[in-house]
């Protein structure tokens, strides 16, 4: 039995004083061989030290040897000594066999180091030595795909597929190509995609990639589909519930969009976005308690959640809880939210309870925002003619003649203010 294999023997009886010594005779004794194989085996292993140590031994009889260069780089990766790897890397000369091996190595250094240009030139450089190898024109891909160059993504990965290669490396093709195809808005196409990529391999982010992809096309129920699969191969997929309750909205099936927010929320009860759509159904099913509990809850996990106040209020109003809407407003301004809408709410929540000053106060706050706002004008002009003052009521009046010049209304409510 060789030193190597008496090393490896010790290794797994968990010897290590033994595997240090049958190691050390490797080094000094064991053929060029044996230290080869040997060093691969221990990267294998994890003994990255040690496997160093081996290659750059061999290096000293073969120096410049392409081979080694690179199985000594992966190591140095692993090391995270990925600047050590790329100097190594580029010392393998052009008219070595190993060259383009060590380009597409540099490739993925370079682009694991966000340097993406550098990459892509040393992928075309690879691709001019061996225009038709796979792994060059699917890292091209993957590169372009990360860049957000999504249509040369494409070409690269149609180039692998129409010579019958749909998967490099566990990774599946047919998928790529449908991320990328719906990341560029082709829904049709990406779907096409995606059914081979299920029919190939059946992958739960694949098939909600297909669900929602489906939504955005408007395949609802080819997404409630698939989302319901997803639900049973991993309830606690939490991304399906959000997506599955709106498929359902869009079929009108509010009673199971609700099932499943509530489904939804057991599994993930800090989720805010599923506390307010449950609020929305609710809502739209006329549950006005399950709406506020839903949009209280989603308050108390974000105190600054403007859409779930915004909403809360618009429920409060229907019912004349003009106190809660000043409620919802000060929590609000406490988390230092600033909208536009508040002060609209804050000026009717004061109108309603009496509070004139307080509302003619947020009305002309409001007005900065709203001038052009139909519904907001005719508000404020009510109120300011009410409170007496005809000058300002006027001028908003003016305004709504102005974006409606036919409307009667406006010109005999102007005259008889400036009676």
């Amino acid at each position: 039995m060789s030193h190597s294999e008496k090393m490896l023997t010790s290794l797994e009886e968990g010897n290590l004083e033994d595997a240090k010594s049958h190691f050390n005779e490797t080094l000094k004794f064991g053929s060029h061989e044996e230290k080869f194989s040997l060093a691969e085996e221990l990267h294998h292993l994890g003994f990255l030290n040690e496997a160093k140590e081996l290659y750059e031994n061999l290096l000293l009889y073969y120096p410049g040897e392409g081979e080694l260069i690179i199985e000594l780089a992966e190591v140095l990766v692993e090391m995270d000594s990925e600047e050590d790897a790329i100097e190594l890397l580029s010392h393998i000369e052009e008219d070595d066999s190993s060259y383009p091996r060590a380009l597409l190595l540099m490739a993925d250094l370079y682009q694991m180091q966000g340097l993406f240009e550098v990459s892509e030139q040393k992928l075309l450089q690879a691709k001019v030595l061996l225009p038709d190898e796979p792994v060059i024109l699917f890292g091209l891909a993957e590169l372009y795909a990360e860049t957000g160059r999504f249509l040369e993504a494409i070409r690269y990965y149609t180039q692998l597929v129409e010579k019958g290669i749909t998967e490099i490396g566990g990774t599946y093709i047919h998928q790529r190509l449908a991320e990328a195809y719906s990341v560029g808005g082709s829904f049709e196409e990406a779907l096409g995609h995606y059914e081979k990529a299920i029919e190939e391999h059946l992958e739960i982010n694949t098939l909600f990639g297909f669900a929602f992809t489906a939504y955005q096309a408007g395949y609802y129920e080819t997404a409630i589909e698939k989302l319901v699969s997803v639900k049973e191969l991993d309830p606690d997929y939490h991304s399906v519930y959000l997506l599955l309750a709106k498929a359902y909205e869009h079929e009108e099936e509010l009673e199971k969009s609700l099932e499943t927010i509530r489904e939804g929320i057991k599994q993930d009860e800090f989720n805010k976005e599923l506390s307010l759509f449950g609020g929305k159904i609710s809502l739209k099913l006329g549950l006005d308690e399950q709406a506020e509990a839903y949009l209280r809850n989603a308050l108390a996990l974000d105190p600054g959640y403007l859409e779930a106040a915004l909403l809360i209020n618009k429920l409060f109003f229907t019912q004349d809880r003009f106190d809660d809407v000043l409620e919802i407003a000060a929590m609000l301004a406490a988390e230092g939210e600033e909208e536009p809408q508040l002060a609209w709410d804050l000026a009717k929540a004061n109108e309603g309870l009496e509070q004139y000053n307080d509302a003619l106060k947020q009305y002309r706050a409001a007005y900065t925002y709203f001038k052009n706002h139909e519904d907001f004008l005719i508000e404020y002009g009510q109120f300011l003619m009410e409170e007496g003052l005809r000058k300002e009521a006027v001028e908003i009046y003016n305004r709504l003649l102005d974006m409606d010049p036919s409307n009667d209304e406006w010109q005999d409510l102007i005259a008889r203010l400036q009676e």
